[in-house]
């Protein structure tokens, strides 16, 4: 017999540190390869922390809601075999083992794959690397397949239904379409509900909205906010997009929303105003080199997370769609991986979405602003021509900015607001996509 420890896996460049919050597996039970033991939280984001040999549960080493660092032994599994190595052969079953074999004897004649799955998008367990090396599975093909697992994670049972109905070729340019699988939402566990009197209900806060509200008051005690306001009129942008939605859905196969058009006006902004795109720490501002957005969106639960979309100011206006609905589209199926919360340097929030004019936005700390952006309404306005003055129809919507006065003044803060309305009142109604 072997002991095996069962260690937090590396989730992302900036995540250094996990909540359990649920053991899947007690002391005792019996567990297979790639088999979810336990979930984990980080910041935000929660996932599966699967094990990477068959085995028996013998020791938790951190109980539910612990704070665990990546890299620490979190359980001790107990194994069969003496050698962590031999978990591959173990778990493939023998039929699965000759189609695996014959497949991979036919790979490794046609042409060299990459397996260098460190630049992978996904969180891939030990063991699901183990296979797809052995098996010639790039990494362009780990990408295509849809896992069962939490977040979408490739499993052993994905991989190996993968490999059994594969081509004998390994494919590198062409990836073989993914074997799609129905799974069964998890259901959410609710705080049962108190009576008190007959009448009122206390309803404890779930992990989330505890951390929601610590980082507010943190926020607001940390910050001196300050707000700034403008009007600005967007008819232009509203008539553009009306014109070209169904040609850009129909060309890049994505919805035009108004959300990408504002974030590429911030992008500029901020490259014209650096002082608006830093942090604080301590007696000290930090500069940042990259436009990271933020981008508030909505969970499954109905609580807010704020991905971030990188070096949003290299983006034209087709990939800084696609960003804002891939983000969106994976926060609101609650798929976000560790990273896509982290390294924002500002943050843009839509208010307009639940019909608020305008609103006073909390930082994200550590950053020194956030902008909401209002509903657009059909207003009365003067419009100034060559002719005179004349009373017209316009959209128009309101910019709020909230930043933090320690290190933006006023100047600095509005300076950089306007020049949001300016990009956006300059729209060029005939632009391309």
């Amino acid at each position: 017999m072997a002991r095996f420890e069962l260690k937090l896996p590396k989730m992302g460049e900036s995540v250094a540190e996990a909540t359990i919050t649920n053991w899947l597996k007690q002391v005792g039970d019996k567990i297979e390869a790639d088999e979810a033991v336990l979930e984990i939280a980080t910041d935000k984001v929660d996932s599966e922390v699967p094990s990477e040999v068959s085995g028996v549960l013998v020791e938790q080493l951190f109980g539910k809601d612990d704070l665990v660092q990546v890299g620490q032994t979190i359980a001790i599994i107990e194994t069969d075999s003496a050698t962590v190595t031999e978990a591959v052969k173990e778990v493939v079953a023998p039929v699965e083992a000759a189609i695996i074999e014959k497949t991979f004897d036919a790979a490794k004649e046609a042409v060299a794959v990459p397996t260098d799955f460190s630049n992978s998008e996904k969180f891939l367990s030990p063991l699901v690397k183990n296979i797809a090396k052995e098996e010639g599975v790039s990494v362009v093909e780990l990408e295509a397949i849809s896992g069962t697992g939490k977040e979408g994670r490739v499993t052993k049972n994905d991989i190996l239904e993968y490999v059994k109905n594969r081509t004998s070729q390994p494919v590198v340019s062409t990836p073989v379409p993914a074997v799609q699988k129905t799974v069964a939402a998890p259901v959410a566990q609710k705080a049962a509900p108190v009576s008190v009197s007959g009448g009122d209900e206390i309803i404890e806060m779930d992990r989330m909205r505890k951390l929601i509200a610590g980082y507010m008051v943190a926020s607001v005690q940390t910050s001196a906010h300050v707000q700034s306001f403008i009007e600005v009129d967007v008819t232009n942008i509203v008539k553009w997009r009306e014109k070209n939605k169904i040609a850009f859905e129909k060309r890049e196969g994505e919805k035009l929303t108004y959300t990408p058009i504002f974030m590429e006006a911030v992008a500029k902004a901020l490259k014209d105003f650096p002082g608006m795109n830093i942090s604080v720490d301590g007696d000290f501002i930090i500069k940042k080199k990259n436009i990271n957005l933020g981008m508030a969106a909505s969970l499954p639960n109905g609580n807010l997370i704020v991905p971030v979309i990188k070096n949003a100011d290299q983006l034209n206006l087709v990939g800084m769609a696609k960003a804002v609905n891939d983000l969106g589209g994976r926060a609101k199926a609650g798929k976000l991986k560790p990273d896509d919360t982290q390294g924002g340097t500002y943050t843009v929030t839509n208010v307009g979405t639940f019909g608020s004019v305008f609103g006073t936005p909390i930082i994200n700390q550590p950053q020194v602003g956030i902008l909401a952006l209002g509903a657009i309404r059909k207003m009365p306005a003067v419009i100034e021509t060559p002719e005179g003055d004349f009373i017209g129809i316009r959209q128009k919507m309101f910019l709020s900015h909230s930043y933090d006065h320690r290190v933006v003044d006023g100047a600095l803060g509005g300076s950089f607001v306007k020049r949001v309305a300016e990009y956006l009142e300059a729209f060029d109604i005939d632009r391309d996509f």
